[in-house]
């Protein structure tokens, strides 16, 4: 058998995958493990899991394949400070030191990693290390996942070693490049500028300004257009650098951006007025024009039915919703973990298929991902130990009595921690590690928001939905596993407004309830929908069915199950923290539930906000 291990690290999201014959047999991030969120270092407990996953030691591997090449990154560093300069000079002297030490020897430091994961050292010190090309590893990860034989590949984000959008076509096992867009001029990275400009992390709050953005009006798009990008009819574009500060400073925007905005960048954790929301409104417009230009441009070169999506853009789940609803391919594949973290499953994929030569095989569910729950799941004798070290009280129940009590809990307006089966592989919980509420409860998201996420209040929260009734909740007919596709609230399903709630706007629409599964109905009657599968989550599946049975309702609130600034958690322990720290009612890890009045305060326990950053 042929074993390959795929790394992404030393930017943002580490990641490692571990590849059988082309099959994936494992995928975790590194913050599940050692709970930094967006950790960037070497990847080591995460190898040490896909090992133990594969039932294979290190010196089995056939390669190891890294997810960009560190050599073009520096070029194109060097070229862009010479470009630039004099301008710059600081944010050289403080990048050269990292690069010079560490970043130019990546091979060397990669076998040292490796090397003290394995009890003699030796016998990996001369196992094969591949560097793949950045975009060519999304694009991977993309397309041969997919459920298509043929389609066409756009890969969208920061920046790779150069490209910043690339074009591809995926026929069986060959990936064929088409052309690129070159840094500096960059959707992710002008996406990235707003989310500076607006007060939110880099990297990070991307996702907030898109859930900002319908809060907001466009008031900025032109100035866009007449200063930021100019916007082709094919959907190229370039961005007038004046306005930036990512290639010579240590910030995204400079004073030019300032002046046409009326301001400096809102501080973090301030108060967000109208001019953010208009901001965000404004940038996720052009953004979404960006995107559907360009997959227009690339079916009327390709032909091709399908489209396959990959790179951090490609999380604008908006963005895909619209693509597939005015985009004229009649089916969208999105790579779940799409940003940097998913890079390693391309890197392991490419090295499969093109490195190796090796055929595609469909996967039985048609999907390669297996519903991206590619991490750890726990025995039932580990949870118990875990619960037990704890002093934990809680009940082991069969399936059909703790599906009936879960589903009384949820219908009574309880918030209930859902740890099941494996963890998922990605930004998005989808029921293996997810906090869950009633969807027809008009004030759950607030209290989700604010007593148990801890976070903005305006952020909206995801449904998940049983496959089979999708269609009558959203005006959507296709899978969505991923909740990587924004669609409308179906309009029977929506409530009429009053003149007095026309004449709102931003925040002040937040409490206005839209439909009849409020929780998850965003101001501008949109959702995030996560559709659910039996044959990938049949747990999870069964307690939607088993919800369904008791109320009629077929929708739950489905959000990650950790606070802000925390990664999604990853042990029975790190569940049972979470659920003590907050206002979470019900825990259920497999069949053991537990209820919050029923547990000690934990002790000596640090003030989560002391243990994470916020986000």
């Amino acid at each position: 058998m042929t074993y390959i291990l795929g790394l992404s690290a030393y930017y943002h999201d580490s990641a490692a995958c571990l590849i059988r014959d082309g099959e994936i047999v494992a995928a975790a991030q590194e913050e599940r493990f050692n709970r930094k969120k967006h950790y960037a270092g070497f990847p080591a407990q995460a190898v040490r899991y896909c090992l133990k996953a594969g039932g294979i030691s290190l010196a089995e591997l056939t390669y190891v394949v890294f997810y960009d090449k560190p050599l073009l990154k520096f070029e194109r560093l060097l070229e862009t400070y010479l470009a630039f300069a004099p301008a710059g000079l600081r944010s050289f002297l403080a990048a050269m030191p990292v690069w010079l030490k560490e970043k130019l020897l990546l091979k060397s430091q990669l076998q040292k990693e490796l090397s003290s994961l394995h009890p003699t050292a030796s016998k990996v010190g001369s196992l094969p290390i591949l560097f793949g090309e950045h975009h060519e590893s999304h694009a991977a990860s993309a397309f041969y996942p997919s459920p298509y034989e043929r389609a066409a590949v756009l890969c969208m984000d920061g920046v790779g070693e150069w490209a910043t959008t690339s074009a591809w076509v995926g026929e069986g096992q060959a990936l064929t490049p088409l052309w690129e867009i070159p840094f500096p001029h960059s959707l992710g990275l002008l996406y990235s500028a707003f989310t500076y400009y607006t007060g939110f992390k880099v990297n990070s709050g991307e996702y907030k300004v898109m859930g900002l953005a319908p809060y907001g009006k466009p008031k900025y798009v032109q100035a866009i257009y007449d200063h930021l990008v100019d916007l082709k009819a094919d959907g190229t574009f370039r961005l007038n650098m004046t306005y930036f500060n990512y290639c010579t400073g240590l910030t995204m925007t400079g004073s030019q951006f300032d002046r046409l905005f009326g301001g400096p960048p809102r501080k973090p954790e301030s108060p967000l007025t109208q001019r953010e929301m208009d901001l965000a409104r404004s940038i996720q417009d052009v953004t979404e024009e960006v995107m559907l230009r360009l997959s227009r441009t690339l079916h009327r070169e390709t032909r091709m039915d399908q489209l396959c999506l990959a790179g951090g853009v490609a999380l604008n789940c908006v963005g895909n919703g619209r693509i597939l609803r005015e985009g004229p391919f009649t089916g969208l594949w999105i790579q779940p973990a799409a940003g940097d973290a998913g890079a390693a499953v391309g890197a392991a994929l490419a090295a499969w298929h093109r490195f190796e030569d090796q055929p595609r095989r469909p996967a039985p569910t048609g999907d390669g991902m297996k519903g991206t729950y590619l991490g750890p799941a726990f025995s039932d004798e580990t949870i118990e130990q875990a619960l037990a070290t704890r002093g934990a009280a809680y009940s082991r129940l069969p399936d059909h009595i703790l599906f009936d009590r879960v589903t009384d809990e949820l219908a009574a307006g309880k918030i209930v921690g859902w740890f099941q089966g494996r963890m998922e592989f990605g930004p998005r919980a989808l029921g293996g590690r997810s906090i869950l509420g009633d969807a027809r409860n008009p004030t759950m998201q607030s209290v989700m928001n604010l007593k148990i996420k801890y976070r903005e209040s305006f952020r909206p929260f995801a449904p998940s939905v049983l496959r089979e009734r999708v269609s009558d909740y959203f005006d959507m007919a296709v899978d969505s596993p991923y909740m990587l596709l924004v669609a409308p609230v179906a309009g029977k399903r929506r409530l009429p407004t009053t003149n007095q709630d026309g004449d709102r706007w931003g925040i002040e629409r937040l409490n206005i309830p839209r439909s009849d599964i409020p929780a998850v109905t965003h101001v501008d009657y949109s959702a995030r929908v996560q559709t659910v599968h039996e044959d990938t989550n049949p747990r999870y599946y069964a307690l939607l069915k088993a919800f369904e049975a008791k109320t009629g309702c077929a929708v739950l609130v489905n959000t990650s199950f950790n606070v802000r600034g925390e990664p999604i958690v990853c042990t029975p322990d790190d569940a049972y923290r979470c659920f003590m720290r907050t206002g979470m009612d019900v825990l259920v890890i497999e069949n053991c539930l537990l209820q919050k009045a029923d547990q000690k305060p934990l002790d000596g326990d640090s003030n989560w906000q002391e243990e994470f950053s916020l986000d």
